[in-house]
């Protein structure tokens, strides 16, 4: 049965999420179950499942508004130790707004939060796009697993980030090479690239912190700023560029500087000191001293810039325009590293991903302790809730197809015949475990082998008495 985008409007718009999932060939559910948070309460009530992933709909109760971000994740969070696969839609008591909500997960990547907000009045079609991938036919019903489903649906919710970070990156491609013909001062094409690069960086790094309010609490800081300068200077003697006047100072004297001085203050305001390097002054800014850039290059960016929404954390929003860390990423990739000859290099998300897990955070941790001896005790509260956090910080990878009642229920027999090592015909009882297991336990190319071993090692993290070791020793040892 197939669903027109009609059907799918009147389902949304009715909050009848048991039919439109029934619609897509999911199983029926009626179970309900109540999350405890900081002393709240928050009702689920499950509508469908296929192959064990659930669909959860938030019912608010009187007067409950919608759960502000930070709290859905920690609900997220409880929810998984009941239902490890599932996507939740927060409703509103009035029934107006609806907010799909589910980690997107990547092999090998860090999870991501999708979130899908539909308010009443608006087209629903971005949800369509996503749901209707989510149909599932009788001929399927046989041989589908939980993997299956999980992979689909990832697939279908992460759809709209990479249209976003395509869009943005080959439109990035053509402001780049527009910024380039504003550029005066540089003779070598090659420079002129690099510093165009280099200047849109900044200014990419610059949205995000405006939008969080660090540009002197100005979320529109740098499109006003370009306005202040014109209509104070003018355009004829007084005023050389944006870039001079104003850009080269809020760069290498307030982002690139730790102390601020008052005549700064008044002109550029509250300013954050961002030690990073990026804002000094560049090689090329000192080999070139009478670089500069017509105002119309940063009217054309800002513009462009003003299109998207900018967000510092890593959630995938669905409007269609929204831009993240993990989209500057992507440009970066794909962008500064075929401009290797320049001098400019991109450092890929699973090396920072491992110099983060591996050094920052246990150093993080290691220095908080000292600091703060008694919350990271053995019986401290930070430990005390790790070790009564179940397996919420286990990587997905090392908890995938296992079940949560039993380690071992769900593998064949003669699987399990071989788990006992004091057997005499051990060799021959674990012959079978060299066989491929199944998508529903294993990950890509694992064999049983390698399953009870990831289990075992997940059971391992879950159940050791992390109080006796150090900081450095229990943090290594989660991430």
């Amino acid at each position: 049965m197939s669903l027109s985008k009609k059907q799918f409007k009147e389902f949304v718009e009715n909050f009848d999420f048991t039919t439109l999932f029934n619609y897509l060939g999911w199983s029926h559910l009626n179970e309900k179950n109540q999350i405890k948070l900081n002393e709240n309460s928050y009702n689920f009530q499950s509508v469908a499942e296929k192959g064990g992933f659930r669909i959860l709909i938030f019912i608010p109760e009187k007067d409950q508004k919608i759960p502000e971000y930070n709290i859905r994740l920690q609900l997220d969070r409880k929810i998984s130790r009941l239902y490890r696969e599932h996507l939740i839609v927060f409703c509103d008591e009035k029934k107006t707004t609806q907010i799909w909500q589910l980690f997107v997960k990547q092999m090998g990547r860090p999870s991501r939060l999708s979130e899908t907000k539909w308010s009443k009045g608006q087209e629903p079609e971005l949800l369509y796009q996503k749901t209707a991938g989510l149909f599932f036919t009788l001929d399927e019903e046989e041989n589908i697993t939980i993997a299956d489903v999980v992979e689909r649906v990832n697939e279908n919710f992460s759809q709209n980030v990479e249209k976003v970070t395509k869009k943005f990156y080959e439109n990035f491609r053509k402001e780049h090479k527009a910024f380039i013909g504003f550029i005066t001062g540089i003779s070598e094409v090659a420079d002129k690239e690099w510093y165009a690069s280099l200047m849109l960086n900044r200014l990419m790094f610059c949205y995000f912190i405006q939008k969080k309010g660090f540009l002197d609490n100005n979320l529109n800081y740098l499109k006003e700023k370009l306005e202040y300068c014109q209509q104070k200077k003018g355009k004829d003697q007084f005023y050389v560029s944006f870039y001079r006047n104003f850009l080269l100072e809020l760069f290498h004297k307030g982002l690139g500087a730790p102390e601020h001085s008052s005549d700064f203050k008044k002109v550029l305001g509250k300013i954050p000191y961002l030690n990073g390097g990026l804002f000094d002054k560049h090689e090329l800014e000192l080999q070139y001293a009478d670089i500069n850039i017509n105002d119309e290059a940063f009217i054309k960016v800002f513009n462009f810039f003003d299109t998207y929404n900018w967000h510092l954390d890593t959630r995938t929003n669905a409007s269609g325009n929204d831009v993240n860390p993990d989209v500057i990423g992507y440009i970066f990739e794909k962008y500064i590293n075929d401009r290797a000859q320049m001098g400019a290099y991109y450092t890929k998300e699973d090396i920072t991903d491992y110099i983060s897990k591996n050094c920052i955070i246990p150093f993080l941790f290691d220095e908080t302790s000292r600091n703060l001896k008694k919350p990271f005790d053995a019986t401290g509260e930070i430990w005390t809730a790790m070790k009564e956090s179940g397996d919420a910080y286990i990587y997905d990878a090392v908890k995938y197809g296992i079940p949560s009642d039993n380690l071992w229920a769900d593998l064949p027999e003669e699987v399990i015949a071989g788990l006992d090592p004091d057997q005499t015909d051990l060799v021959e009882k674990r012959k079978c475990w060299n066989k491929p297991a199944p998508a529903d336990v294993a990950l890509p190319t694992e064999i049983y082998r390698e399953v009870i071993d990831r289990r075992k090692r997940y059971a391992e993290i879950k159940d050791r008495k992390i109080g006796r070791a150090s900081c450095r020793e229990r943090v290594c040892y989660v991430v």
